[in-house]
């Protein structure tokens, strides 16, 4: 199918604007252009927390539980490496495999990624510019003692692929040749030298570099869920297709056997959920290992070849899953807590790290010798802010129609009713994406607000992943607005709920989740008495247009090219910005003004337009972030607010009511 395409730089003009938003880039960056009112730019604050044991304790103690993310095994298998944001921003971190005090080796501005080096000496290392996601690569040292830059951070938007095998190449993508498309790159990473290997159109992205050989394997992307798989030649450039079905598919988890010979990987092709399955390339065959009627994930082979592990997701959930390739037997796993689970093996194949993200714990980090599943160790525990672990609560899953049949689910986080008596005000947690999962992991405010007295429903409206290849796509192009009348049933679900008090439910969320917000309060007024939108969009057309190359890429399936004449008609009448003077109930929106993805103009337009139809809202609009609020001093801000305007809009007399 050809898509119709929007393409810049293809005239003076087009190339003249890319100059000038150059120019402009500082200026954007420092949020002194655009928004012309002073008292919505948030100052930084302090962390202050109060004693601990306190009651109810403070919102900031909740954002300083932190755990690792991105956790990785050095080749030699002796090292773990992670991301820790304990010091205010995502940095990296590494300790012993047995466990120790974890040594900081990055400082200063936030990391946002990071990969070993297969000589096991060095580190590739990624950072933007305040939250912008156009990313600089540099190498460090293994003790973060040096560092020199590979790759200069710049207008581009890049992604790293992987290493050859020597580890003296890289393979990544980059949208500097025209602002649009990602092209393939190798980087010597010795010299620096960039050589360009194949000019795409929209997404392509570099996965895994065939071991000792010439053969990447690349994907393109088809929408928010699904893409298409090539092998790219990096010495030719040639490109070739091997999976390219004509119901789109989802490909990933893609891990080559040592000989080179093929590759495993999860896919849905052909069926509903994520099946574990192998590809050959001498007869381009794909064989399923492992199915169920449940998402397999984090496929990681042993760089012996011996041991394939992977997870599948039950019900939010992980489950350990592994087979012994030469014996061809399962492989004991360990019993570990409930939760989220990250892997990654050692190069010999017996020692595997892994990340735990539950309900009450932020990501703690476990090793496991692989042939003794009971003597599996926590190295790494993560830091709970002082706050008592016992006080965090487990989510209930609950299933319930949509008005028209289809069966949604969600997380409930129910207070103590020791301590809460009565029906409680509930917030529903609405997630990003779309094409995202809300599952038992972590959750700071959640966790805060719940021991608050208010419930949250993390909800899961059509248009998440988790429940099926079809569940995921009720929510593409014309069928938009049936994700925001999930909004309206499941209000009325929890309503009907004796353990909650319908007269009084907010809706939340960011991302996807902000439109939701801005899309249901203004559509279905008088459904929700309070609401907070997060990097939300308000007009689809100018978010569309407006996007970044990433998104642009997906975009153009999942909500309709907007360069067609029927897209831009459908969300000219089908966007939140339409019903906003309809928003009569108290409403926080923030935004960060670097956001690449949705730009802050999508909430500066619903700001403008809430307030000129009379109704107050609060606006935090942070200068120095992009589509996440990273920093921990504007987090510190930001769910602050979020923390008193619920408790000020959703509970009446949060602490004594008990009728």
């Amino acid at each position: 199918m050809e898509f119709a395409r929007l393409r810049f730089c293809k005239n003076k003009i087009a190339v003249c604007l890319l100059i000038c938003l150059a120019a402009l880039q500082p200026r954007l960056l420092s949020g002194e252009i655009n928004w012309p009112h002073p008292g919505d730019i948030p100052a930084p604050q302090s962390v202050q927390v109060g004693l601990a044991g306190e009651k109810p304790q403070d919102i900031n103690r909740y954002l300083l539980a932190q755990g690792a993310k991105s956790v990785n095994l050095s080749p030699d298998g002796e090292t773990i490496a992670f991301i820790w944001s304990i010091t205010g921003e995502p940095q990296l971190w590494r300790m012993p495999k047995e466990g120790g005090a974890p040594q900081q080796i990055t400082f200063g501005s936030g990391i946002t990624f990071y990969a070993f080096s297969p000589n096991g000496r060095e580190f590739l290392i990624g950072r933007d510019v305040a939250g912008n996601e156009r990313e600089g690569f540099s190498v460090l040292s293994i003790d973060g003692s040096s560092e020199r830059e590979l790759l200069p951070a710049s207008n581009a938007f890049r992604r790293l692929g992987d290493f050859s095998t020597d580890g003296e190449r890289a393979i990544y993508a980059s949208t500097e040749r025209n602002g649009l498309d990602f092209d393939l790159y190798v980087v010597n990473v010795l010299s620096g030298e960039t050589q360009l290997i194949y000019e795409s159109e929209y997404g392509f992205f570099p996965e895994a570099w065939q071991p000792g050989g010439d053969l990447v394997v690349v994907s393109e992307t088809r929408g928010e869920d699904a893409n298409d798989v090539y092998l790219l030649n990096v010495k030719s450039g040639d490109m070739a297709p091997i999976m390219r079905p004509e119901v789109a598919a989802n490909f990933s988890d893609f891990q080559w056997r040592p000989d080179g010979s093929g590759f495993y990987l999860t896919t849905n092709l052909d069926r509903e959920f994520n099946a574990v399955a192998f590809y050959e390339l001498a007869t381009d065959e794909l064989t399923t290992l492992f199915a169920t009627d449940a998402d397999s994930s984090n496929v990681q082979l042993s760089e012996d070849g011996n041991f394939l592990l992977w997870t599948t997701n039950q019900e939010g959930y992980s489950k350990l899953q592994g087979l012994d390739l030469t014996s061809q037997k399962p492989i004991q796993v360990p019993k570990l807590p409930h939760g989220v689970y990250e892997m990654d093996v050692s190069a010999s194949g017996d020692v595997v790290t892994l990340k735990l993200d539950g309900p009450g714990t932020p990501g703690d980090v476990y090793v496991w010798p692989i042939d003794s599943p009971a003597n599996v160790k926590r190295v790494f525990a993560a830091s709970l802010g002082g706050l008592d672990q016992e006080s965090f609560v487990t989510p209930i899953s609950l299933t319930y129609p949509a008005h028209d049949g289809v069966q949604l689910q969600g997380l409930l986080y129910l207070p103590d009713a020791e301590f809460f008596p009565g029906k409680r005000p509930a917030v529903v947690q609405v997630h990003g994406g779309p094409t995202a999962q809300s599952r038992p992991t972590f959750r700071p405010v959640e966790q805060y607000l719940v021991n608050r007295g208010i419930a949250v429903f993390a909800v899961n409206v059509r248009g998440s992943t988790g429940f099926g290849k079809t569940y995921a796509r009720l929510d593409n192009q014309e069928l938009r607005l049936n994700s925001v009348s999930d909004l309206v049933d499941t209000a009325a679900f929890l309503g009907r709920d004796s353990r909650l008090d319908g007269d009084r439910l907010a809706v939340m969320g960011g991302s996807y989740g902000g439109y939701m917000v801005n899309d249901v309060l203004g559509r279905y007024p008088g459904v929700f008495q309070a609401g907070v939108s997060v990097v939300g969009v308000s007009d689809w057309v100018r978010a569309l247009e407006e996007a970044s190359p990433g998104l642009k890429a997906s975009d153009r399936i999942e909500y309709g090219d907007i360069t067609e004449p029927k897209w831009q008609a459908f969300y000219t009448v089908n966007s939140p910005i339409n019903n906003a003077d309809k928003i009569n109930v108290p409403l926080l929106v923030a935004h960060g003004a670097n956001d690449p993805r949705d730009p802050v103009t999508e909430s500066d337009r619903i700001v403008n337009a809430v307030r000129e139809a009379g109704h107050p809202v609060t606006y935090l609009r942070f200068s120095d972030e992009g589509h996440s609020i990273r920093k921990l001093e504007n987090r510190v801000v930001f769910y602050r607010a979020v923390a008193d305007f619920l408790e000020a809009n959703m509970s009446k007399s949060l602490f004594t009511d008990t009728n």
